[in-house]
C-alpha cells in the first residue's frame, strides 16, 4: 500500500537505494525518536513517567543525522511525537536532506486531528501508523486515554476521506488481545487502510502480563496461517513480510535463535541524538560518533523491526511493496 505521494515508478529507484544500503551495510531504516515524553498511560511502557522538563534536552532538528545516514526509511516515533509543536518544522528538514525516504509518522492517535494530519503530510510524512490493540474501550483502558478508539476510528476516516497518506494500524500481538487480530484486520481493510504486526516483549519495562507462552502457540499458529492466507489474497494491507509472519510462532516456541541484528539494518536516534541499536537498550554513542554495530545474541524481542531485519527480499515482499 504505497502513499499517495508516490507511483509504481518510484518502486525501481526506491529498489535500487534499498539494494545500495544493503550491499554497503548501511542502515536502511532509522528511528527518530523525537520525544520520550507522553500523555498515554501504557502499562507496559515507562516514557509516561518522563517528566515534562526533559524537553529542554531535546534536540531541534535530526536534519544533519538524517543526512548523515541517508536511510530509505524514516520513522519519527516517541514517546508520542505530536507533543512536539515543532514537529512540522523537524519533518520537513528531513525530508529536505534525504532523497528516496518513506517517512512514517507512530502515534496512538489521542492527539491526532484532521488540521494537524494535513500539516504534517504537507511536512513530508508519507505514512500515520496508529497503535491499535482493540477496537473496543480494553484500547482505551490499555493506553490510560478514555474514548482512544473511537477518536482514532473518527480521525482515520476523516484522514481517509482527505486522501491524507496511507493509514495503518500497528497492532502487538499479545495473550489476551488474540481475538482481536483478525477483527482488527478485516476492520483496517474495510477502512481502506492497513496494518503492521509486531509480538509483545516484557523488555521495555519488565511487565510480563502480556507475554505470549508456549501454552498460545497453537493458537498464535493458527492466527498467522490466516493472515498468510489473507496477504496472499489481498496484496498490500498487511505490511509485515510472509517471513516475519512465519517466524512468530517459531518465537513463541523458543525456536528462533538467530543473532539479533538489530543497528545494523535498523537504529534508533533518541530525543538528544544518541544511537541505540534498539528502542529497549540503552544509547551508546552521539550520531556523529556513528560506529558500525554487529550482530547481538539477544532473544527478548520479536519485534517487527527485529524480525523484518532477518526477512529475505523475496517476490512476495516486492509484491507487497507494489499493491
Amino acid at each position: 500500500m504505497l502513499s499517495p505521494r508516490y507511483r509504481l515508478y518510484h518502486l525501481p529507484a526506491f529498489l535500487v537505494k534499498y539494494a545500495y544500503l544493503t550491499v554497503r551495510q548501511k542502515p536502511l531504516a532509522v528511528h527518530f525518536e523525537v520525544t520520550q515524553r507522553c500523555n498515554a498511560r501504557c502499562g507496559f511502557c515507562d516514557y509516561w513517567k518522563t517528566p515534562s522538563d526533559a524537553r529542554a534536552e531535546e534536540i531541534e532538528s535530526f536534519a544533519a543525522a538524517a543526512r548523515f545516514f541517508s536511510p530509505v526509511f524514516a520513522t519519527f516515533t516517541g514517546g508520542e511525537p505530536t507533543l512536539r509543536r515543532d514537529l512540522e518544522q523537524i519533518v520537513t528538514a528531513v525530508r529536505e536532506n534525504v532523497k528516496l525516504c518513506y517517512i512514517t509518522l507512530l502515534s496512538h492517535g489521542g492527539t491526532m486531528t484532521l488540521e494537524r494530519a494535513r500539516a504534517l503530510w504537507a511536512a513530508g510524512v508519507d505514512q500515520f501508523s496508529f497503535s491499535l490493540d482493540y477496537l473496543d474501550e480494553r484500547h482505551d483502558r490499555a493506553r490510560g486515554i478514555p474514548g482512544l478508539s473511537a477518536k482514532i476510528f473518527r480521525t482515520v476516516e476523516a484522514m481517509r476521506d482527505a486522501r491524507l497518506g496511507a493509514i495503518r494500524f500497528n497492532t502487538v500481538i499479545r495473550c489476551d488481545n488474540l481475538d482481536q487480530i483478525l477483527p482488527i484486520l478485516d476492520r483496517a481493510y474495510s477502512l481502506g487502510c492497513g496494518v503492521n504486526f509486531s509480538v509483545y516483549t516484557d523488555f521495555k519495562n519488565g511487565n510480563r502480563d502480556y507475554l505470549l507462552g508456549g501454552s498460545h502457540a497453537a493458537d498464535v499458529e493458527r492466527i498467522t496461517a490466516d493472515l498468510l492466507r489473507f496477504k496472499r489474497r489481498r496484496r498490500g494491507v498487511i505490511s509485515n513480510s510472509d517471513h516475519y509472519l512465519e517466524q512468530i510462532p517459531r518465537y513463541i516456541r523458543g525456536e528462533v535463535m538467530a543473532p539479533c541484528r538489530s543497528g545494523i539494518r535498523t537504529l534508533h536516534i533518541d530525543p538528544t541524538g544518541r544511537v541505540k541499536r534498539c528502542p529497549d537498550f540503552p544509547t551508546d554513542f552521539a550520531w556523529r560518533d556513528f560506529k558500525r554495530y554487529k550482530p547481538i545474541d539477544c532473544n527478548k524481542c520479536f519485534y517487527a523491526c527485529r524480525g523484518e531485519a532477518e526477512a529475505p527480499l523475496r517476490w512476495s515482499r516486492v509484491q507487497d511493496m507494489i499493491a
